[in-house]
């Protein structure tokens, strides 16, 4: 579990199993396996129907790529009938030229193809890169293209859906066309009726914009317009928008290739247009055709075929193609022109209101809007508008109500996990990461050197279908000018996403911006960079350098603080916080609360911290951060109830983010709402059924419910999933043979684990479990050597120690633990010193030590050894009290530490001491509880002292020892 950041720098404590977690519901981690074959190695590329990987073939030792379909669209049987088209035409089809499918598979509700890997770069790549390429060398790719094109329409098959993304041009020089995700078989009713409009709108044919029935010309049709782009690096129907233009192709002929770029051949230029001709009957009949124009062209033979006459200035091809029977289908006669230029003008109609309408950001339910500013592009080649601009835009932006501005340290690593080997966040990044966290609009930008100074330029976009918001640009004087520059312009992006207030107030107030200083900005962006990677001590220096930069920077004072308080340094942490305090008057409203919620977090006054985020989210409801904190306050003070709703309140604000939804399954599960967690974690696993975290606390949930074979499943299909799924699972699992008593099988399974703390903690409880007390203790103190300074671990070992019968080293450790700054240290101290007590068996200063526990923090484990402690006194109706405590607060056991770690393996001996508290009290239903005990330890050795008294006290009579 994650907390969200506060801006002071602060976050909340990570959660051992919470490595930071689509909307888009195919986007799988680097290690996933697939029907435990296919690994995948990383990401190629994302639509709207999927995902692409790169991934190896574990069975056939070879790399492949493997094409994900969305699992909400899985379920639309067109939707799945298009995916299995994709393979059963593309595998009619045997050439070089064409994409290789291997297979159509499915793995944890996850549809896939797998299909040859390609390793080059996609025709629009190219065009990016160079612009224009000479006639050959286009020539030579568009070749390819169509002797591809060609064995696809001999075998009936047209494509519907050919652009440069569909081209793939690797390092041999090879050229593939791919993606047959539209295609159909011209000899079948197919997918479609007429009427229907599919394909992408840029490259479409103008029958195919019609709705009319296609032919292979249609194809040939979008190749000419791929070829004019490759020579010319310009489209031929130049409009205001992509529908704008597909209306003007099916009205007008295209300008020639040679009158856009000059120096296109002029019989290129006429082997271009016979392809663009409006009129199928008009083009090439087939690819064969314009191939040997091509070959002629390239050949230098006289292109005597090629004829062309005059048509205003625009020259065109007129020889009348004869196309395959089999492949064409002719417009009914009775269409006539007058006709057709009505459907067209319809057709326009509709899709250009629903195109061109004024795009707006998608909103939740409570009307909030979610924006992640993308890495802005320096083309200054000064170093200080790195990371300098892309805060202030954020802090720009949230003065809005009802804008939250996502995380990009968040952001950063999810976009890496994405794309093993990326460092920054681009525009493409961006967008990936929105879609997957369920961000409505992407920002990004570019700073430049303009004539005497800067020109910095901004762009919103809606994640999903990249349509621009807004585009806006503006010119600053000097590097300090640029940040007010900047102000200026998220004040235009602010009002296009919705903000009413008048851009000249949003001005005055945007003039609190944390940095007075280009410089300020930069180093303090740095700073906030490293301390996000867990560099405290190196992100010291830049915090400092800020502060020289704008001594006056609350922030850099904020970060200050929360480095030094999480290297220990207490002292130094207070003195820069009050320093911050002390410059909340250069802060925006939002920093002003996050500020001071940080700091009571930091200073452990969670209480203090939930008034501060109730004013940040009472004046600023989409604040994530701050929701996200103030569920983590209730979380801390154990108030699981109202985490849940706080939780709940996030899930409202990105209803599409997987961690969110994930946190409050948890919240859930240490509530003891088992069901409730089950149905988000599942909410969460339709949009990634790969998402480990997800599962793993089902798998909680259903331990919770005593469902435990559900529980053994859904484990083993984490460990399915990657290797940190394997590890979670293989933990969870070794909890849960704890949990049924099952110590044999426990510690062979946890010796699997890789070396670590939770390894040797787990197989000491297997051996303590045994009855062998030295293997115990020998395995706590390797936990201890592997984990020194871990609070976690040293309470855990400190338990097994003082099991295990070596009191005098867990009374040094409880006195370590005590000896710490952090209150959890000081509790954790005061609880081990309370099982020594008990191991000793001196319960009144057992309790003593729990009482001033409890005082600082009510927990689950406080209330179990007073439970014990009482009844070790004989105080049986306390005791009996702290019991119902705990029972009723089951779910907090769950996760001994509330790490997500499972220690499920606790609650046995809780309803064994239960049920000798009903013993002691002559209660009859002593021996149902002692039942109880026996069921759930049905498995543990006989020769457990819990278990043979439970056996006596059922049985009556004494058990032998195993």
């Amino acid at each position: 579990m994650v907390a969200g950041s506060s801006a002071s720098g602060a976050s909340a404590p990570a959660r051992a199993f919470a490595l930071t977690g689509v909307n888009l519901s195919t986007i799988l981690e680097t290690g996933t396996v697939l029907s435990d074959r296919y690994e995948i190695v990383e990401m190629l590329g994302i639509g709207g129907m999927g995902a692409v990987y790169k991934a190896r073939d574990r069975e056939l030792d070879r790399v492949i790529a493997l094409k994900v379909i969305r699992p909400d669209l899985a379920n639309d049987p067109m939707i799945l009938q298009r995916f299995k088209q994709e393979l059963l035409l593309a595998r009619q089809v045997t050439h070089r030229n064409i994409i290789r499918i291997f297979d159509l598979g499915e793995s944890t509700g996850m549809r896939f193809i797998t299909m040859e890997f390609v390793e080059g770069t996609d025709l629009r790549g190219v065009i990016t890169d160079r612009g224009k390429l000479s006639g050959e060398e286009a020539t030579k790719i568009m070749r390819q293209v169509l002797s591809g094109l060609a064995a696809a329409h001999a075998e009936g098959v047209i494509h519907r859906d050919l652009k440069p993304s569909n081209i793939m041009c690797d390092k041999q020089g090879r050229v593939v066309v791919m993606d047959f995700g539209l295609a159909r078989s011209a000899g079948a009713d197919g997918m479609t009726q007429t009427g229907a409009m599919l394909g992408t709108m840029e490259y479409m044919s103008p029958e195919q914009a019609n709705g009319n029935e296609l032919d292979a010309r249609s194809d040939l049709f979008t190749a000419g317009l791929i070829f004019y782009e490759l020579v010319t690096g310009l489209m031929p129907y130049k409009a205001d928008s992509a529908i704008a233009s597909l209306v003007k192709r099916t009205r007008e002929a295209a300008i020639p290739a040679i009158t856009a770029e000059a120096s296109v051949p002029q019989p290129l230029s006429n082997i271009i247009a016979r392809c663009l001709e409006r009129d199928p009957q008009h083009r090439y009949g087939s690819a064969e055709e314009i191939i040997a124009d091509l070959d002629a062209w390239l050949g230098g033979k006289n292109l005597s075929a090629v004829t062309t006459r005059s048509i205003g200035a625009s020259e065109i091809t007129t020889r009348v193609p004869l196309p395959a029977a089999s492949v064409v289908r002719l417009r009914p006669k009775w269409l006539i022109p007058g006709i057709a230029a009505a459907v067209v003008l319809v057709i326009a109609a509709a899709v250009t209101w629903y195109m061109l309408r004024t795009p707006t950001p998608t909103r939740t339910a409570g009307g909030q809007v979610s924006v992640l500013v993308a890495d802005f592009e320096n083309r200054t080649s000064e170093g200080v508008f790195e990371e300098s601009l892309e805060p202030t835009f954020s802090l720009a932006l949230e003065g809005a109500s009802f804008i939250n501005s996502f995380s990009r340290n968040q952001a950063r690593k999810i976009a890496m996990q994405l794309k093993p080997g990326s460092t920054g966040l681009d525009e493409a990044g961006a967008r990936l990461t929105a879609m997957r966290e369920g961000i409505s609009v992407v920002l990004s930008g570019a700073v430049e050197k303009d004539a005497g100074g800067y020109k910095v330029s901004a762009k919103a976009m809606d994640a999903v279908t990249g349509r621009t918001i807004i585009a806006v640009e503006t010119t600053a004087s000097s590097k300090d000018e640029v940040l007010k520059g900047v102000a200026t312009l998220a004040a235009k992006v602010r009002t296009a996403l919705g903000d009413s207030t008048p851009e000249s107030q949003q001005l005055a107030k945007l003039e609190t911006l944390s940095a007075s200083s280009l410089d300020a900005a930069h180093e303090y962006a740095l700073a906030q960079n490293l301390q996000v990677e867990g560099k405290w001590e190196e992100s010291i220096p830049y915090y400092n350098r800020a502060l020289q930069f704008d001594p006056n920077l609350g922030r850099a004072y904020s970060g200050l603080a929360a480095v030094n308080a999480n290297m220990g340094r207490r002292e130094d942490a207070d003195k820069y916080y009050q320093l911050a305090i002390r410059h909340l008057d250069r802060m925006t409203e939002r920093e002003k609360f996050r500020t001071r919620g940080g700091y009571y977090l930091v200073r452990q006054e969670p209480h203090k911290a939930i008034e501060e985020y109730k004013g940040l989210l009472a004046q600023f409801p989409a604040d994530v951060a701050g929701a996200s904190n103030l569920a983590f306050c209730y979380f801390e003070l154990r108030e699981m109830k109202k985490a849940v709703q706080e939780g709940q309140r996030v899930v409202e604000i990105t209803p599409n983010g997987l961690m969110p939804r994930t946190n409050l399954a948890l919240y859930a599960i240490y509530a003891g709402d088992f069901d409730t967690a089950i149905k988000e974690a599942n909410e969460v696993l339709k949009q990634n059924p790969t998402y480990v975290n997800a599962l793993a606390a089902i798998g909680m949930a259903q331990t919770g419910q005593d469902k435990l074979a559900d529980a053994a499943q859904t484990y083993e299909r984490l460990a399915g999933i990657s290797e940190r799924g394997a590890a979670m699972a293989t933990v969870s699992k070794t909890d849960l043979l704890l949990y049924q008593g099952q110590a044999d099988e426990a510690l062979s399974t946890a010796a699997k684990l890789p070396e670590g703390a939770d390894k040797f903690l787990l197989m000491a409880d297997a051996s303590l479990l045994q009855g062998q007390a030295k293997a115990a203790a020998s395995a706590a103190n390797k936990a201890l050597a592997l984990a020194p300074t871990d609070e976690r671990v040293i309470h855990a070992a400190g338990r097994i120690l003082a099991a295990a019968g070596d009191i005098s080293k867990a009374t040094a450790l409880a006195k370590k633990l005590q000896q710490g700054v952090a209150l959890q240290s000081q509790i954790l101290g005061k609880l081990l010193s309370a099982e020594v007590s008990l191991q000793k068996r001196d319960a009144k200063a057992a309790l003593a030590e729990i009482g001033s526990s409890q005082q600082l923090l009510d927990t689950w484990l406080g209330h179990y050894l007073a439970g014990r402690a009482y009844l070790e006194a004989g105080m049986l109706v306390e005791a009996q009290s702290e019991f119902d405590k705990c029972l009723t607060r089951r779910g907090e056991a769950s996760a001994l530490y509330l790490d997500d770690v499972p220690t499920f393996r606790v609650l046995p001996p809780l309803y064994y001491h239960f049920a000798k508290t009903q013993e002691a009290t002559k209660n009859p239903s002593a021996s149902v509880s002692f039942e109880k005990f026996l069921a759930m330890y049905a498995k543990a050795p006989r020769n457990n002292p819990l278990v043979a008294d439970a056996l006596r006290k059922v049985n009556g009579a004494t058990v032998a020892a195993n």
